[in-house]
């Protein structure tokens, strides 16, 4: 479920404490990558350092007074005591939904129970259950979000952007915690992280869940994204956000839930623009027959062979995550939550129409190709060992499921003669084929219909977050590495700092998307971003010492090999 497994080293993080994690074992982060082979979707998993609070638990401290030290907002379940920071306001741990447990697991989201004494927002929440499990603690109870706001002027009457940022982490771990957005804030936006339900417990499609006759089961997860979409239009307008100015924003499976967002029906009206990083990597989902064939399966494998719904709510968190299957990949066609494929609905103008950025880095592929793993259409393959002139196209053959002849005319077009290593060619054959030209396909397909604006992170030294030692570097702009341009990673490990270079691409790149955000044009002083247009495809190159205008996207990538060899996604 996961295209992250290479690492499973803990992180750093502020909570109740704010109190440093500690690390585990280079030995538990192999053991885990031997685990989740073939999962699929986000490069880093979350790591805690402490269990939720019981006042973040209950969420009540009465009458708390209104300080700067100790702000209270009343949203409309009840009010919330958040913190003052250096440089805004942070609120954590704030309820979007009820808890998803006992009877209302793999039901939609519901309402929230509303409280009157002031709610302690000051801890953030626990993880949604996921694999590994975590030492410090996580729970089904998990439908929190977290609002951060930029310090402002008492005297401020205009209402900021808001960007509300779905975490990756292939539908299986992860958090909103990962991710400190003060930086973004500080730009001049309110920034809302959240978490959603993972892995089975959010995408567990099966006909005994179903709430009637012909009803959708399966896309909880994504149900929980438009809940939380709810949650800030209701709100966000008491922590000084635009309730008319919602921006999404999503990376790896975070990206993907844009596009799922973008394509369903019961998110119109919850947002208006989106930001896709590399989120194209799995543009046609399972039709809901084949999701739930495979959740009756898993149903067996947890021990409920009655397939019945009052069995499979009493199965043990654990064991639910302990059985989620390998080919499990989240997302499908129910009818209701999504009516068809993502891509489809780009492709044919059927969904909700709104300013789009949308990109890729250079070389996602290359971490992946390092620990033996590759990325195809959204599922996770395990390589059959490391790549040689021996095995080259016999490994291309393999991967992509074709015959050799085919995979001949592909490496040829990747001659290992133009690549320091056999790994490079075929990790870079396999960036232009899952994500770059799948992304391309996706620039022009949403260009008929929205202002489109596209990019490639392209900055060849990024420090990669999260890589054990021993798998040398550099990595060039691979997977996840434009996050920490964009964000501080409390829970990630990082080799060092930013270069003043970087640093700068990292401001430009922040600017860039609260401008997008505020107007529904990225373009700044820095960064001169022109619309991308099917018959004038322009794409930004996010790179140092200064970001240029590419024009051959489609030629550097070789997206016409790939089209030829009918492996392009057909959108």
């Amino acid at each position: 479920m996961n295209i992250h497994t290479h690492s499973r080293v803990a992180r750093t993080s502020a909570r109740a404490v704010d109190a440093k994690r500690i690390a585990f074992s280079i030995a538990a982060v192999a053991a885990a990558i031997v685990v989740l082979v073939a999962c699929w979707a986000s490069i880093v998993p979350p790591a805690h350092a402490e269990t939720l609070s019981a006042t973040a638990s209950s969420g009540s401290s009465s009458d708390a007074p209104d300080t700067p030290d100790a702000p209270v907002v009343q949203t409309a379940d009840g009010p919330v005591q958040g913190i003052a920071t250096p440089t805004g306001v942070e609120f954590r741990g704030i309820p979007y939904a009820a808890p998803p447990t006992g009877e209302l697991r793999w039901t939609p989201p519901q309402p929230v129970a509303s409280w009157t004494d002031t709610r302690d927002a000051t801890v953030f929440p626990p993880v949604c259950p996921q694999a590994p499990p975590s030492p410090w603690g996580q729970s089904e109870d998990c439908l929190y979000l977290n609002v951060t706001a930029p310090a402002r002027d008492a005297a401020a009457s205009s209402e900021l952007p808001v960007i509300v940022y779905i975490h990756g982490g292939g539908f299986s771990y992860g958090e909103g915690a990962d991710y400190d957005p003060t930086k973004l804030a500080g730009d001049g936006a309110i920034v809302v992280t959240f978490n959603y339900r993972l892995g089975l417990l959010g995408f567990l499609a099966h006909p005994a869940l179903a709430d009637g006759p012909g009803a959708s089961t399966g896309n909880f997860g994504y149900q929980d994204q438009q809940a939380a979409l709810r949650w800030v239009q209701q709100n966000i307008d008491q922590f000084g956000g635009a309730r008319d100015n919602v921006t999404i924003v999503g990376h790896s499976a975070g990206g993907l839930s844009v596009l799922a967002q973008l394509a369903s029906p019961g998110a119109k009206g919850l947002f208006h623009r989106a930001v896709i990083q590399a989120g194209a990597f799995a543009l046609q989902q399972q039709s809901l027959a084949q999701a739930e064939q495979a959740g009756q399966a898993s149903a067996v494998a947890v021990g409920c062979p009655d397939q019945s719904a009052e069995c499979l709510r009493a199965v043990s968190v654990d064991t639910l995550v302990a059985h989620e299957q390998a080919s499990f990949t989240p997302g499908y066609v129910d009818g209701t939550v999504l009516r068809e494929s993502v891509g489809s609905a780009i492709a044919t103008g059927r969904f909700n129409r709104v300013p789009i950025i949308n990109g890729t880095n250079t070389q996602e592929e290359r971490i992946f190709t390092t620990i033996g793993r590759s990325v195809t259409k959204g599922a996770t393959i395990l390589l059959p060992g490391p790549i040689d002139a021996s095995n080259y196209v016999s490994t291309i053959a393999t991967n992509f499921g074709i015959s050799t002849t085919k995979a001949k005319l592909i490496a040829a077009a990747y001659p290992l003669s133009k690549y320091a290593t056999p790994a490079h060619a075929f990790s870079t054959l396999n960036s232009d084929a899952n994500f770059s030209c799948p992304a391309y396909a996706l620039d022009i397909a949403a260009s008929r219909y929205v202002p489109t604006f596209a990019y490639e992170f392209n900055d060849a030294l990024a420090p990669q977050r999260d890589v054990p030692d021993g798998l040398g570097a550099p990595f060039a702009a691979t997977h996840q590495s434009e996050l920490q341009y964009l964000f501080d990673l409390p829970n990630s490990q990082l080799p060092g700092g930013l270069s003043p270079d970087q640093e700068q691409l990292a401001a430009n790149m922040r600017a860039a998307w609260v401008q997008f955000a505020a107007i529904g044009s990225p373009s700044t002083e820095a960064v001169q971003w022109p619309q991308f247009k099917a018959l004038n495809p322009r794409i930004v190159s996010l790179e140092t010492p200064a970001s240029k205008v590419e024009r051959d996207f489609a030629l550097t990538h070789k997206c016409g090999v790939w089209a030829a060899a009918a492996l392009l996604a057909n959108l």
